[in-house]
């Protein structure tokens, strides 16, 4: 009788538990984002756009409706982080 290999199962394993970290991270990062709305032009995240394009400025996640509204993100980066900053105080409350 042939046994496993276990190295390879170990490996297996670790992964899938890697990628359901990953999975429940995203998920937490998503409850964690306090606007439904682009920062820049407020059109709804995840409208007729698709999915939100999401950016990181100064190692923070800023969510916009599309990769376009970047160009604007960064002409007054710290007027959006402002409004970020004050959306995330409303929701602390």
């Amino acid at each position: 009788m042939k046994l496993p290999n276990i190295p390879c199962l170990i490996v297996a394993a670790l992964l899938s538990v890697s990628f359901v970290a990953e999975a429940a991270d995203a998920k937490t990062d998503k409850k964690k984002y306090p606007l439904t709305t682009c920062l820049v032009s407020d059109e709804k995240l995840g409208g007729d756009m698709g999915d939100a394009f999401i950016h990181k400025h100064a190692g923070k996640e800023v969510q916009l409706c599309c990769k376009s509204c970047l160009k604007d993100f960064n002409k007054s980066p710290a007027k959006f982080m402002k409004k970020l900053a004050d959306a995330e105080k409303k929701a602390a409350k």
